[in-house]
């Protein structure tokens, strides 16, 4: 299904590979071409309105993390060479749908049947070996340093609580095999919220494993995850159990549940938010990570956009107090985050929809040849700047052997 959408100039491909929780939704989405579009830059919230309500069909795309500059009045000047626009959505020509080995093909102006022929002719190439890509840091390991100090003197004076600060690895003049490297990215590193996403020449080639927001019916969930953990084969249960009760990580972790229990209690009906689960360590191929579960019932009579009004950016790549980290990243990161740390998904013919957080993603501008990742983490009054930078290269682990030459 991922080679076949990737005939299109815009395409989605959402992949849960097979984690069971309860409140997953299909296990594999794809979009394919684009009968209708929107896309903008500014004004976005009331145009986003206005499109999502004309159409009772299948919406898919995503929103960026500029999308703060709208909400709260702020501004980026940072470069952004991978040049997604801040939010783009298309209603598709086609939409696969794959539960329990069964797959539903809709399509406007297509034959199902033929796209199930279609489908069935397309033989997967082998796997061959690339050239390595080498990426650089955006900062030195000395000016990240630096910086988380000055954070932590941010935190020290009252100013915040909790940043999220991350960093950018690039390379120019990148040749990357886009479908292999998915591949390869979501083999070594699968996670719940896999994403391939394709506008014309821009790719994101996302490992998920965090869900941003989901709505059925009227019940609106978060997952937000604060705190990471390297895996060990020899202490796995120990490491796990570390986490479970590192003071640091709770911290980062409970101080984000109760940003988004204040967000969705701006849309939601009152006493209805709660905490579902609290300090949840859930273990992924690489990392043990801290997973809190929030919910509440939405209020009548709101849209896609003045949800996202209310709850736009996640916490978990913000911060808290959010306006005033905001501020401070764009102060002290040296890159527009773009579409990293911002989200993609879907919404249903019904208004239902389930998007992701945007992180462990290669962003790549085929056109410019320009090839990114970002990672970082939450800083805290118990941070410390080399074990930060540490995980932020834990974070990357995958995607560094994604770009090395190797054909396994």
């Amino acid at each position: 299904m991922l080679h076949w959408a990737n005939r299109f100039n815009i395409c989605c491909f959402l992949d849960n590979h097979h984690y069971d929780s309860a409140y997953s939704s299909i296990e594999c989405l794809v979009a394919a071409g684009a009968v209708d579009q929107f896309s903008a830059n500014t004004d976005i919230l009331p145009q986003l309105s206005r499109f999502t309500a004309h159409t009772n069909d299948w919406l898919f795309g995503h929103i960026g993390y500029d999308l703060k500059n709208e909400i709260e009045q702020l501004r980026s000047d940072h470069p952004d060479n991978i040049g997604f626009p801040v939010t783009f959505f298309f209603q598709p020509q086609v939409v696969l749908q794959l539960q329990n080995a069964e797959l539903k093909i809709s399509a406007i102006g297509a034959d199902p049947a033929g796209i199930l022929e279609e489908l069935m002719q397309i033989k997967l190439p082998a796997e061959t070996g690339t050239p390595a890509i080498v990426t650089q840091s955006r900062i030195s390991h000395e000016k990240y340093i630096e910086r988380i100090q000055q954070l932590l003197q941010h935190i020290q004076r009252g100013d915040c609580y909790e940043i999220n600060f991350c960093q950018e690895f690039f390379a120019e003049e990148a040749v990357l095999d886009i479908l292999q490297a998915y591949t390869k990215l979501t083999k070594i590193s699968p996670n719940p919220f896999c994403c391939f996403y394709k506008l014309d020449q821009r790719y994101l080639l996302c490992a998920s494993p965090e869900r941003f927001l989901q709505k059925k019916g009227t019940r609106l969930l978060s997952q937000p995850i604060k705190g990471t953990l390297k895996r060990e084969p020899d202490t796995d249960a120990a490491a796990k159990q570390q986490l479970q009760e590192s003071p640091k990580d709770r911290s980062e972790n409970v101080m984000v549940v109760d940003l988004v229990r204040n967000d969705l209690s701006r849309i939601c009906k009152e006493g209805s938010v709660k905490v579902e689960e609290l300090f949840g360590v859930y273990t992924f191929p690489q990392v043990h990570q801290m997973i809190s579960t929030i919910t509440g019932e939405l209020k009548d009579g709101l849209d896609f956009s003045a949800i996202l009004k209310a709850v736009f950016p996640m916490g978990s790549m913000t911060g808290a107090p959010k306006k005033r980290v905001m501020e401070l990243i764009e102060k002290y990161e040296s890159t527009r985050r773009g579409i990293y740390s911002g989200a993609v998904g879907y919404i249903s013919p019904e208004k239902d929809f389930d998007f992701n957080v945007v992180i462990r993603s290669i962003l790549y501008n085929a056109a410019s040849k320009y090839l990114s990742y970002l990672v970082g983490g939450g800083i805290t009054a118990y941070s410390d700047p080399e074990k930060e930078y540490e995980e932020c290269l834990l974070k990357a682990k995958a995607i560094q052997q994604v770009l090395a030459s190797s054909k396994n």
